[in-house]
């Protein structure tokens, strides 16, 4: 005898039953919301029945909608993934930063951070992206010149350093090396010898502008009879080949790219542009050689456009500090030149006021711009 037959409920009555049960108390739900002015779709609920696919897909609902209210839904941040815009190379110093911060920031968020590198103009190209940016989800990560020498550099900058940002934290610096020739005098003995060197000798950067180039003529501003002759090149690279090479005698460059040619004897390190540092063992900072009212190190930083929302400032303002100063990210900046740091934006905001004030002076005074 068949189960139809003997009047007994065979398992599809029972899952019928229940799609039926289920799909009644949906619909007095979603009337119920209708009925106090929320659309159905914004009920958050997500039933799924034995054999059936979810109620809330057969009657057009999100098949993920969020179980928290509009209220809650509004002001939770992030919502979606971060993106951190770099406006230079993979595989450069500030991508090594970007990079550092974004891998703890994504697993302390639970989203995916996404370093986006657009390379150009000194890095002014993305950092002006970020200042447009309306999406509340975009920062960036940005070096000394993009907020303190840009708008001197470049008159018709598309963006305002002062006004455009907010300013989040301080994320790594790093002093520069005073490299030479080897037959520079090192010591206070530097300092006699490019008193009366005159214009005899000549200096490389990575380009006008750069941290490298302004740390030279701030060295001669403080050096009276030194006016060593600027020669840009391409890279740190080519400006160390060039001092090996003897076509010019001098240069500000990162301690990374220096000390193993110092080591190996082939390079003289004269001093430091800030205080000692375990980036460059055993080098003596420039005061202590005699240079007088010296104080330079190149940074990094993250900033979000000036309408970033109080609660992504907040959260970041948390989150920055405990991130930069844990072992594991100290270790791996400074295996790759860097000190980490992980300010407050107040101590951001002040250094970016007095480099700026600092920059301009000597800028105007020895008339660097490029347009």
């Amino acid at each position: 005898m068949n189960d139809e037959a003997s009047g007994a409920s065979s398992p599809y009555d029972k899952v019928t039953m229940k799609r039926r049960d289920s799909l009644k108390s949906l619909g007095a739900l979603a009337l119920g919301a209708r009925v106090l002015g929320a659309p159905a779709a914004r009920v958050g609920i997500r039933i799924t029945v034995p054999g059936t696919r979810p109620i809330a897909a057969a009657l057009g609902m999100p098949l993920l909608a969020p179980l928290v209210t509009p209220a809650v839904a509004a002001t939770s941040w992030p919502n979606r993934p971060l993106r951190i815009l770099l406006g230079f190379p993979g595989g450069s110093t500030p991508d090594m930063v970007a990079r550092a911060l974004a891998d703890p920031l994504a697993r302390r968020l639970g989203q995916a951070v996404v370093v986006e590198a657009h390379p150009g103009a000194g890095g002014n190209i993305a950092t002006d992206q970020v200042a447009k940016a309306v999406d509340d989800h975009t920062l960036g990560v940005v070096i000394n010149g993009n907020l303190t020498t840009a708008r001197q550099l470049y008159p018709r900058l598309p963006y305002d350093p002062q006004t455009d940002f907010t300013l989040l934290s301080l994320l790594a610096t790093a002093p520069l090396v005073l490299a030479a020739r080897n037959d520079i005098p090192d010591g206070r003995a530097f300092l006699a010898a490019a008193a009366q060197s005159g214009e005899r000798w000549s200096y490389g950067s990575v380009g006008t502008g750069s941290m490298a180039h302004l740390g030279m003529e701030l060295l001669k501003s403080r050096t009276p009879g030194m006016n060593s002759l600027h020669v840009p090149y391409q890279g740190n690279p080519a400006v160390i080949n060039a001092i090996l090479g003897g076509q010019i005698q001098l240069a500000l460059v990162p301690p990374g790219l220096v000390i193993p040619q110092v080591k190996a004897g082939r390079l003289k390190a004269i001093g430091l542009t800030g205080p000692a540092s375990a980036l460059a063992p055993g080098v003596p900072p420039l005061a202590e050689i005699g240079v007088k009212d010296f104080q330079l190190s190149v940074w990094a930083a993250l900033v979000g456009p000036a309408r970033l929302s109080a609660e992504a400032q907040s959260q970041l303002g948390a989150l920055i500090g405990p991130i930069m100063n844990e072992p594991e990210t100290r270790e791996r900046l400074f295996n790759q030149g860097w000190e980490a740091q992980g300010s407050s934006a107040a101590t951001l905001r002040a250094r970016v006021q007095e480099e700026t004030v600092q920059m301009s002076i000597l800028m105007n005074e020895k008339g660097i711009h490029l347009e």
